[in-house]
């Protein structure tokens, strides 16, 4: 394995997804000595939910903590020249970026802002075109609300060019984002694929943060992991030709190590030699890590071909509504007691709506798996849910009203009641030409707004 070699950038990972804690972000920020940081915070449905909230409610498409992570991380853009990369703009990039500009403005802090936009490509899809997941037509699944291409790092290549402190996204690929701060500084050709690939296994490790450093990696006895409660998220120190190093801020806590690298090296990949991303085809079975010091591991060896002609898009569709009910039973008999209920349950929700797609769950005894694998043990405690899928809200929430009747319909003993009712966005994908999707770039900078292609 190569050398690292003096000359590095390091990129800091500050989120994994959009509910990840902000502390950690701002001990990389403060304490990290990056170049870079990263908030990685869109899920294929957080896509679709915010662009059916865009729709509903115009000015609310992107992360819902955008500005608390702003207030936070911004101060340092200005303090320490630390440039910001992130996909919060989810539904409405250019929006995020009038909201952090605001933030700035208020803080008294002069950034530079641009928002990428070009991967809602909702007038691109069309009904008949295949879901992958399925083989159905798109029109099969409901009525379309969202379509999103995985765009990649040359997407932002032109808001980093143009001295953006801060790069705001939607729908970008989520090891692309740490590949563009990577192909800009080093000034890596497009077609480099053996660079590519090494940078994006260098995005692959980083992008679930707290992952890398044992957050997930941890279990009690197994796989122990120090102070999880302060767990650190990391960054990566990257050569010119992409080898890298993993690590940590000192002191915090969790761990980088061999095993927790390969566990997140592994994350989501179905094809080892051949997983593909917008920006390369990547062939991990050359790479090769290495512990180098106290929660630091290298890594190299990553190999690349050339990108596919097609992006994949995310499409969202209407997919009816939820409806939810939940009771605890306790005490002796309480497997039998939720089972009698569920019984009741079944019963009545299947005579009032025939069709009703339902699932019962004995959370505690066979929720997670569909089966108790033969365990004899009969607990103390069952957690009944029961859930169902319609196409009308007024029979989801008949869900919800029949677990709360069992208060005082029986059996004995339910309490703790929850329940709840939204509309469901379903997701599916398709591919799209690449020469289709055009990206483009909005400036914003705090006295004016100018935008360029």
């Amino acid at each position: 394995m190569a050398r690292i070699e003096p000359k590095t950038l390091r990129i800091g990972a500050g989120a994994g997804f959009q509910g990840d804690r902000i502390d950690p972000a701002v001990v990389l920020a403060s304490q990290g000595g990056l170049d870079y940081l990263v908030l990685e915070c869109l899920a294929e449905r957080t896509i679709a939910a915010a662009q059916l909230r865009r729709l509903q409610e115009p000015g609310t498409g992107f992360d819902p903590l955008l500005e608390a992570r702003m207030e936070a991380l911004l101060p340092f853009v200005e303090r320490s020249g630390l440039r910001i990369v992130t996909n919060m703009g989810a539904a409405d990039p250019v929006g995020a970026g009038k909201v952090t500009i605001a933030i700035a403005r208020r803080l008294n802090l002069r950034v530079k802002v641009a928002a990428v936009t070009g991967d809602d490509v909702l007038r691109l899809v069309k009904p008949g075109m295949t879901a992958l997941e399925t083989g159905r037509a798109l029109r099969a699944h409901g009525r379309l609300v969202s379509a999103n291409a995985y765009l990649g790092a040359e997407a932002l290549l032109p808001a980093l060019a143009r001295g953006a402190n801060v790069v705001i996204t939607g729908r970008v690929a989520d090891p692309s984002l740490f590949l563009a701060p990577l192909v800009h500084e080093f000034g890596w050709a497009l077609d480099d694929w053996d660079r590519l690939a090494r940078g994006t296994v260098v995005g692959h490790l980083l992008e679930c943060a707290g992952q890398v450093t044992g957050g997930y990696f941890a279990d009690p006895g197994a796989k122990d992991v120090p102070d999880l409660a302060h767990l650190g998220f990391p960054f990566a120190d990257v050569d010119a030709d992409g080898f890298a190093s993993i690590s940590k801020v000192p002191g915090t806590g969790g761990a980088v190590t061999v095993r927790t690298v390969k566990e997140q090296l592994l994350y989501e990949v179905t094809d080892p030699t051949g997983y593909v991303t917008p920006d390369v085809t990547l062939d991990l079975r050359g790479v090769r890590v290495a512990e180098v010091g106290p929660d630091r591991v290298a890594v190299g060896g990553a190999t690349g071909r050339a990108r596919t002609d097609t992006l994949k898009a995310s499409v969202g569709y209407l997919a009816g509504w939820l409806g939810e009910g939940e009771l605890t039973y306790a005490g002796a008999n309480a497997r039998a007691r939720a089972a009698l209920a569920a019984g009741v349950l079944r019963e009545r929700l299947q005579e009032a709506v025939p069709d009703l797609e339902l699932r019962i769950d004995h959370i505690g005894v066979d929720s997670a798996h569909k089966s108790s694998f033969g365990h004899a043990h009969d607990p103390y405690e069952v957690r009944l849910r029961v859930a169902g899928r319609a196409d009308r809200r007024a029979v989801a929430e008949r869900i919800g009203w029949e677990v709360e009747a069992l208060l005082t319909n029986g059996p004995a003993g339910g309490g703790g009641l929850r329940k709840s009712v939204a509309e469901r966005i379903g997701i599916v994908s398709t591919l799209l030409p690449r020469a289709k999707v055009a990206a483009e770039v909005t400036l914003l900078q705090s006295r004016y707004a100018a935008k360029a292609r």
